[in-house]
């Protein structure tokens, strides 16, 4: 397993056989790159994510290589050397080629063949000495065998299985179709003028090199074929592919050549070719899924690391026309302590007495920022409130609405609001974002937020195991509250899980706030291991030990101990002390367990314990005067906010229904490889116009200004 994952990672062996180790000791990834830097050479959480992926892929591996050795121990024709080759083999495919002469099904027609006698003369043709043919093949013509030509078609099908069955001959089609298939796409002309057709409309009659297709372009395909807009097929050079076959097996020029090679095309047409094309193709699934995963992974991570507002008192408004603006206020820690509708839009018109209400409401809660939902109504609601004179300073945010509605109808909402209906709880969810997008967002399926490219199209249990290492990884970054936390928030922290999440919760509700970190080993079932992992990721805020709300470990207290005193401080004394920190020797408090990546750790925590690593939120103004697509011209400048990165460009909200596309060559003049550096999910950016298609709703964009 170490040699296998090595070789696919090119890590130190050193460092995956430890990572390993502390796997198979169920410690979480946030624990490892965090907490056991000695034992696995600094590496980070990606690092540690690709060990783990490559140790399960080689279980998968070891499992399927002993359920196939079980059959062929069954069918009594496992050989030494065959059970070497299945030892030996690396990787699925190969050992898919070697079980495949053992795979038999009887409705086979080669089996079939063989079942009437035939497997001799197949093979008197395979050994390609016979001249007459015919009269060997009318031996043979006896039961269901009527006549020499059912006789050597029989005998053609068994060839035509063995030529299927040859790895040489497999792998040779495989690079053919590698290196030069052609994914090739005719539309059905009957849905060609559906409206639904119209946004495939590219992909009517296309054609393009499988292997270097991008992955976006390849789901969407899919995606019009699964449709059933478009037929799509995989097209290689059918002439020099049976070439390349007979060259491996014909060497003579007598009648047995002749069936040889009608056994070849057989095999080629009805065998190879549509297995292998659907192995090219599900290969070439697995890659765009892998990419469009990974898409969607970094914009997750972004999205959750957005900036939070902090501990302030919002009002969440949930915009809309007919049904009225759901308004919220919020305390400081997010709890909801009034809410009211206004309807200052249309059909009630009512702006002055919504204004006022406004206005009285962030009066009485003493409001400090305002979240308006970026959905329906969003820029006629904001340009109210931006009319609004409050008493104080107030600031005006707008704040992605996506799963918000997902929530509103959950069980977790339903927990946490139990008085209260789905618009309420909304915007709550609206108001929570701006206070902090992680402890919100968590609450939400991560599928349902919308930050990715063909999200349902991709392997979905894939998309599901890399969101959920996204979004622990992003908390255990962060840091938990354990006395405010949600149960959704808590269930990501390493080592916790939804189970002690809910007894921690229960435990909080039951005796009041923790008062120390020591004080989470009461909560029933949460025992030393979890607690090993866990603890150093909770926070307490105000606690006795100023340690308990940083992310110095539980089992390092005694070495902070031991530097404050070897300083004649005080821990207190020693936290945000640079000067004394500076005069620490680390290498003196060097052990066998803690090196001085960890200590050089502890020391940056000490400088600003608990220091939250996410900026604090901006606010932002759209141009007021872009209400819809028809107020765009080419060559505007606006202001704009990232709100999706695919792998062809990003999404940008300039304040309209439609998001405009910046198309990855026009985010710079020099060549751009990855996306993501150059912009990033929620960035507040400046945007010029290039082009504006109103008939299909499509805006095209350019890079201008990154807004610092």
């Amino acid at each position: 397993m170490i040699k296998y994952i090595v070789e696919h990672t090119q890590l130190q062996e050193k460092s995956v056989r430890n990572t390993v180790e502390l796997l198979n000791e169920d410690c979480t990834i946030p624990f490892i790159s965090r907490y056991r830097k000695e034992a696995t050479g600094n590496l980070d959480e990606v690092q540690i994510g690709e060990i783990v992926k490559f140790k399960e892929q080689f279980a998968s591996l070891e499992k399927r290589k002993n359920a196939i050795l079980k059959a062929l121990e069954e069918q009594e024709v496992l050989t030494a050397e065959l059970q070497q080759k299945i030892a030996n083999c690396t990787n699925l495919m190969a050992l898919e080629d070697l079980y495949l002469p053992f795979k038999k099904s009887r409705k086979t027609k080669a089996e079939k063949a063989r079942q009437n006698g035939l497997e001799p003369l197949a093979k008197i043709i395979m050994s390609q000495n016979a001249n007459d043919v015919e009269s060997i093949a009318y031996k043979y013509v006896k039961g269901d065998v009527d006549s020499v030509d059912a006789a050597l078609e029989g005998a053609r099908h068994i060839i035509a299985e063995w030529v299927n069955e040859r790895t040489d001959i497999r792998n040779q089609i495989r690079y053919q179709l590698e290196r030069f298939a052609m994914l090739s796409t005719k539309v059905v002309k009957t849905k060609a003028e559906d409206e639904n057709a119209q946004k495939f409309r590219d992909y009517f009659d296309w054609e393009e090199n499988l292997s270097r297709m991008p992955s976006h372009r390849f789901l969407a395909v899919l995606r019009a074929e699964k449709e059933g807009f478009i037929r799509v097929k995989v097209l290689i050079d059918d002439t020099r592919a049976l070439d390349k076959i007979t060259q491996r097996i014909v060497r003579s020029q007598n009648a047995c050549a002749e069936q040889i090679v009608l056994a070849i095309n057989d095999a080629y047409k009805r065998l190879l070719l549509p297995s292998l094309v659907n192995e090219a193709l599900q290969i070439a699934k697995d890659k765009a899924d892998a990419s469009a995963i990974s898409v969607f992974a970094k914009n997750l991570k972004q999205l959750l690391l957005g900036s939070p507002l902090g501990e302030k008192r919002v009002m969440g408004i949930d915009p809309g026309f007919r049904t009225g603006c759901k308004v919220v206020c919020l305390d400081a820690q997010g709890q909801l302590k009034y809410n009211e509708t206004i309807y200052p839009h249309p059909p009630k018109n009512d702006s002055i007495g919504a204004m006022k209400k406004i206005s009285s409401l962030a009066d009485a809660y003493k409001i400090e920022a305002i979240a308006i939902g970026n959905g329906t109504a969003s820029r006629e609601t904001e340009a109210l409130i931006r009319k609004v004179h409050f008493k104080n300073d107030v600031q005006v945010f707008v704040v992605s609405e996506a799963g918000a509605s997902i929530y509103s109808a959950s069980k977790i909402a339903r927990e946490e609001f139990p008085d209260y209906d789905v618009t309420v709880r909304g915007s709550v969810s609206i108001g929570r974002r701006l206070q902090d997008p992680l402890a919100e967002l968590v609450k939400i399926d991560a599928k349902s937020i919308g930050v990715g490219q063909y999200q349902h199209d991709v392997d979905q249990l894939k998309l599901q195991k890399e969101l959920d290492v996204v979004v622990e990884n992003c908390v255990n970054a962060v840091g938990v509250n354990i006395n405010t936390a949600s149960k959704s928030l808590l269930s990501y922290v390493s080592g916790i899980g939804p189970k002690l999440a809910e007894n921690i919760f229960n435990y909080r509700n039951e005796h009041g706030a923790f008062t120390s970190r020591s004080a989470i080993k009461k909560v029933p079932r949460l025992g030393d291991k979890a607690f090993q992992q866990g603890a150093a990721f909770l926070r307490i805020k105000g606690a006795k030990n100023p340690l308990d709300d940083s992310a110095v470990h539980p089992e390092s207290y005694g070495v902070v101990t031991k530097m404050a005193k070897d300083l004649g401080n005080s821990v207190s004394e020693l936290i945000g002390n640079s000067e004394q920190l500076k005069k620490i020797d680390l290498k003196k408090y060097c052990t066998e367990t803690v090196g001085l990546l960890t200590l050089e750790d502890i020391i940056k925590e000490l400088e600003k314990p608990g220091l939250d690593i996410r900026e604090q939120a901006k606010e932002f103004t759209f141009n007021q005067n872009i209400k819809t697509i028809n107020d765009l011209k080419e060559g505007q400048l606006l202001p704009g906010i990232v709100n999706n990165i695919t792998n062809f460009g990003c999404f940008v909200d300039v304040g309209i229904k439609e998001s405009g596309l910046i198309h990855v060559s026009n985010l710079s003049d020099a060549f751009v490889k990855d996306v993501n550096e150059h912009v990033s999910l929620h960035q507040q950016i400046i945007v010029k116009v290039l082009e504006v298609d109103i008939p299909r709703k499509r805006i095209q964009l350019k890079l201008h200004q990154k807004k610092v």
